[in-house]
């Protein structure tokens, strides 16, 4: 009760289950640049009077709140939106109040005795007064001629008329008594990015196996010579494993050896060596300067670096002998190196977080963020950041981000869902997903509704990558060409993050170093590799198209806008995606079965796709070109592997007459 007397007990309205809030406030949502946020919250009072809700929110850091009016949907549930401009953070919250003048008016216009409706005008001048006393200029002086011409001993009905029309309403609504207002207690956050965290295509490549010839180490020039061809596939963001100097130490050799030959070059991953660590070029690439011209270039075709970033040294990292105490020690005194049992990683020793110094140690781990930056870089894939402590990544982040809300930070955890969720809460602005190991029409269907429907939707941003240099799933090893290309569909279309891993994935490389192992057989973590980037097989023709109906089709640039659609075959996926206005539909058939042709009917929503079910409507499709005719939900789609096991539809037109139908026939 005390607390209740200190606030003021005449503060009538309730406000709860405001959304969207992630973990009741503690995180903030997602959006990026241009979005707009729909707030909805349940909002009440004793009683029958009027309210009136306002959605409250600024950039993070400005003094003064703007507002827009929330609107009443049904069963006091209120609903309004604003738009993040900038990027950076922005905040929210709802206010509400009971409103005198509208609770008055909704009385008022009910009325229908004549005494009554005069003595409701002199209640109601009396709230025009007071409204006037709050309102300036012209306004005021216009609320005072009301206030006069309500009070006057004039005709009942012309001053009921005055009372109840829209030019009073606007006034009022304009100068409320707010005295009352209540507040939600929470300011909630958006963190707001750009356009790129939301829809982005990824290239994977290895700089060291760039050269134009065999038996030679790859350079950053000669990665500048790739840039065109991964350009013209149609990606935004070429991606680099670890460019730093690798250890010599325990390193590994070809296939993941525990003996390296004289000229194996070691794994990226094992970081460090007497020429430098995490703030360092491995000198066979070159130098820092040929690092920021390989940045440059790409910028100049519409590409930009994403540089991988694994937290983990190799044993002759300069850190080791200027930092042991960031290590953790075994009981004969020489330092842990990473363990997966039964897996071993001779070659890295992971930091002790749990060190006495691990203050120092985090101030060094943002320097080595803060110094890429310098050289140019915006995105990062991070390393297993769920093997570092949560806290970490939300002070990293959030401390990197201030000063650069450009930042993109992509987490590589393969673990477990909640681990997962809990460092896209933290401030990654994408996430590694499951989609791997998500084979079967059920999987598919049931993994991305609940990436594209659930509540998770808010802070999750998937990216699917069919193949990773670690990754080589069993399908793909026993599909073959076919299994590539429908991957790749699958990818492209599902989500709007993807990525592969090349030009392994175009190439179809898809022999395992064992049965059953994931890893692949002369895999390019352990040796360089010569790539034919010319070769008749490729399925680069087919990512390029896939990649340009990404840029043409809003459709596929979102998430949240899937609809999966019934099939009679279990081995035939099908989905649709719209954009807002309906304007530009997209529908996919996918054959999961990559050695038999397949065939079905589809059953569309056309209500939902704002198709009319009456007449007939065009679809072509974006990666052969060919069109069809359709009528109604229910239509056939043949798929044969060995030609393509997709269609990437694009809705082209709704025939409007008998003319038009004979001319598309």
């Amino acid at each position: 009760m005390t607390n209740i007397l200190a606030d003021d007990g005449r503060r009538r309205v309730v406000i709860e289950s405001v959304s969207p809030a992630v973990d009741g406030g503690r995180f903030p949502i997602k959006r990026v640049v241009g979005d707009r946020v729909i707030v909805e919250a349940d909002v009440f009072a004793d009683g029958h009077d009027a309210l009136r809700c306002m959605l409250r929110y600024h950039q993070q850091g400005a003094r003064s709140w703007e507002e827009t009016e929330m609107a009443l949907i049904n069963n006091d549930r209120w609903r309004g939106a604003f738009e993040v401009a900038e990027l950076g953070r922005y905040e929210y919250t709802v206010a509400a109040w009971v409103d005198g003048f509208l609770s008055w008016r909704h009385d008022f216009v009910k009325r229908e005795d004549p005494a009554d409706i005069v003595l409701a005008l002199q209640v109601g001048a009396m709230l025009v007064e007071a409204a006037a006393s709050r309102a300036k200029g012209a306004e005021a002086r216009a609320l005072r001629g009301f206030v006069k011409e309500l009070s006057a001993d004039s005709a009942v009905e012309e001053r009921r008329r005055l009372a109840a029309g829209d030019e009073l309403l606007g006034l009022m609504m304009r100068y409320p008594d707010r005295s009352f207002s209540a507040s939600y207690p929470l300011e909630l956050e958006v963190v707001v990015d750009r356009p790129l965290a939301r829809c982005s295509a990824w290239y994977e490549m290895f700089p060291r196996s760039c050269a134009g010839e065999a038996g030679r180490h790859g350079t950053f020039a000669d990665c500048e010579k790739r840039l065109d061809y991964v350009a013209q596939m149609g990606f935004d963001i070429l991606y680099l494993p670890p460019v730093h100097p690798i250890g010599r130490v325990k390193r590994k050799g070809r296939n993941n050896a525990l003996e390296p030959g004289p000229n194996d070059p070691g794994s990226p991953w094992a970081i460090g060596a007497k020429e430098g660590g995490h703030k360092a070029v491995h000198p066979a690439l070159g130098s820092l300067a040929d690092f920021r011209k390989l940045v440059a270039a790409a910028q100049a075709r519409g590409l930009e670096v994403a540089l991988d970033l694994a937290f983990q040294c190799a044993p002759d990292h300069p850190y080791v002998d200027a930092h042991s105490e960031w290590f953790r020690r075994r009981p004969d005194g020489s330092i842990q190196f990473a363990e997966n049992p039964p897996k071993k990683y001779q070659d890295i020793y992971p930091f002790h977080f749990e060190s006495e110094h691990w203050a120092a140690l985090w101030e060094e781990l943002k320097s080595v963020f803060a110094f890429w930056v310098e050289q140019g870089v915006t995105i990062f894939r991070v390393d297993n950041p769920h093997t570092k402590p949560f806290s970490f990544w939300e002070w990293l982040i959030a401390d990197m981000k201030r000063e650069h809300p450009e930042l993109i930070f992509l987490s590589e955890a393969f673990t477990r869902p909640r681990i997962m969720h809990r460092l896209a809460k933290l401030g990654f602005t994408q996430s590694y997903t499951y989609f791997p190991w998500r084979n079967t029409k059920g999987d598919l269907t049931e993994y991305f509704t609940e990436l594209s429907q659930s509540r998770s939707r808010e802070y999750f941003r998937p990216n699917h990558w069919p193949n990773t240099p670690d990754i080589l799933t069993a399908f793909l090893q026993s599909g073959g060409r076919p299994a590539f290309m429908a991957r790749v569909v699958l990818a492209a279309t599902l989500g709007a993050n993807y990525g592969i891993y090349g030009p392994a994935f175009e190439h179809c490389e898809n022999l395992p170093r064992e049965p059953g192992s994931e890893e692949y057989l002369n895999s390019e973590k352990y040796e360089v590799r010569h790539w034919d980037l010319a070769r008749a097989d490729s399925l680069a023709p087919l990512i390029t198209r896939l990649n340009r109906a990404r840029h043409e089709n809003p459709a596929l640039q979102q998430d949240w806008n899937l609809i999966f659609v019934p099939t009679d075959n279990h081995e035939l996926v099908c989905y649709g995606k719209f954009n807002d206005e309906r304007s530009n539909i997209i529908v996919v058939a996918v054959s999961l079965d990559p050695h038999h042709t397949r065939s079905a009917f589809v059953e569309l929503p056309l209500e939902e796709f704002g198709i009319d079910a009456g007449r007939p409507y065009q679809v072509e499709d974006l990666l052969n070109g060919e069109s069809y005719l359709w009528q109604g939900p229910r239509n056939y789609v043949e798929l044969d592997p060995r030609v393509c096991p997709a269609h990437v539809f694009r809705v082209r037109q709704q025939l409007r007459s008998e003319k038009d139908f004979e001319y598309f026939a």
